[in-house]
């Protein structure tokens, strides 16, 4: 065997154990043994903790969403924290002070010091964490509660809806959610899930703890401090968040910025790489292979050129035609077979460029990674 065809099998199975295998292997660990979660309804006082930029379009419906929130009203408390908005923000947030809603000021200096500005105004035992444009399902609060009824659930999150997909490139973004829920489901199943869904997720107060300045990803920091007190962090999929589809060129953003924060939180949390982790061989499988991906591509493509007739040209022609389908995808008809065969390649190369672009953590500053998410409907 040569050394040209060690690399290009060794990437190919890289590549399958990583989108396929692995998925599948996860599930059949749930099937034998998976640990269930006690759930009981106990009534807990909450700090409802909701971060907030320039949410002018979104933060009145949101606000309603929460007031409207299936839970004790008197075991609330609703602080908006306005990270120094320049829009009628603050204004819209101050017409429900009568209905119990606290508007906290801080300057811009980025969604990690609003949160913490939030939690050392949170009096709750419960800190509830939620951000500015996803509206609630009314019983989503009281089905993260429950979770807690369990001594072992540290973090409970819910699940994130993906509304009304119009166009096929914003269909398969939601076919990526709905395999990325799935695996994260099975994740909570058989331990933690190393990470919550920022929109939608609940934590013990005292398992709280303060938030670098520049933390890209609260929703695993956080988490990541109860799992390695022992917690579990789960997904409770009853508990929604409802948002709308976003452009391919939003996701594109979102997915550099949970990629570049994956290795911030390698950073902070060398023990993810280590026993310590008692979730390793997930961790490595689904967050640290997710950034090697596009690297094994590459050895698939290089060593391709150099593999024995008439390989080398049957396997650059199958690579050349998967490249040239997601090219073309911008000019087919949005309907029919064709279009979901390239939109599903170019959202695929779209998010390997992601992961290759996340690198830049290293040496950018991390607010060159927050981006505005366009909103592909009429709000």
């Amino acid at each position: 065997m040569t050394w040209a065809t060690t690399i290009f099998l060794g990437a190919v199975a890289f590549i399958l154990y990583v989108l396929i295998i692995y998925p599948l292997l996860l599930d059949l660990r749930v099937r034998v043994h998976a640990r269930p979660v006690r759930k009981e309804w106990q009534p807990r006082t909450v700090s409802i903790v909701l971060p907030v930029y320039n949410g002018e379009p979104w933060i009145g419906n949101k606000l309603q969403s929460v007031l409207n929130l299936d839970y004790p009203r008197e075991l609330l408390q609703i602080l908006v924290i306005s990270d120094g908005s320049t829009d009628r923000t603050d204004e819209i947030a101050g017409q429900f002070a009568s209905s119990g809603v606290e508007l906290i000021r801080v300057p811009h200096l980025g969604k990690a010091v609003a949160l913490n500005a939030g939690v050392a105004r949170a009096t709750g035992e419960i800190l509830f964490f939620t951000d500015a444009r996803q509206p609630l399902e009314a019983p989503s609060l009281r089905k993260l509660i429950e979770c807690f009824a369990d001594p072992e659930v540290g973090v409970a999150s819910g699940a994130l809806i993906i509304q009304n997909p119009q166009s096929q490139q914003q269909k398969q973004v939601g076919l990526y959610w709905r395999y990325e829920k799935w695996i994260r489901m099975r994740l909570s199943q058989v331990d933690s899930v190393l990470g919550a869904t920022g929109c939608i997720y609940a934590m013990r107060r005292e398992l709280a703890v303060p938030l670098p300045a520049g933390t890209l990803v609260d929703d695993m920091y956080l988490p990541l401090a109860a799992f390695f007190r022992g917690y579990r962090v789960i997904l409770e999929r009853e508990a929604k968040a409802f948002d709308y589809p976003t452009s391919i060129e939003s996701e594109f953003d979102r997915k550099v910025r949970t990629l570049a924060g994956v290795i911030q939180i390698i950073r902070a949390y060398p023990a993810l790489l280590g026993p310590r982790n008692r979730m390793w061989i997930h961790f490595m499988s689904h967050k640290v292979s997710r950034l090697l991906l596009p690297y094994a591509l590459a050895a698939v493509f290089i060593s391709s050129m150099w593999l024995p007739p008439p390989w080398a040209k049957v396997t650059l022609a199958a690579q050349s035609a998967f490249f040239w389908i997601a090219v073309i995808d911008s000019w087919v008809p949005d309907r029919g077979l064709l279009k979901r065969i390239t939109s599903a390649s170019r959202t695929f190369l779209i998010l390997m460029g992601a992961a290759i672009c996340a690198v830049s953590i290293l040496f950018s500053p991390e607010k060159e990674f927050w981006r505005h998410t366009k909103i592909k409907v009429d709000l």
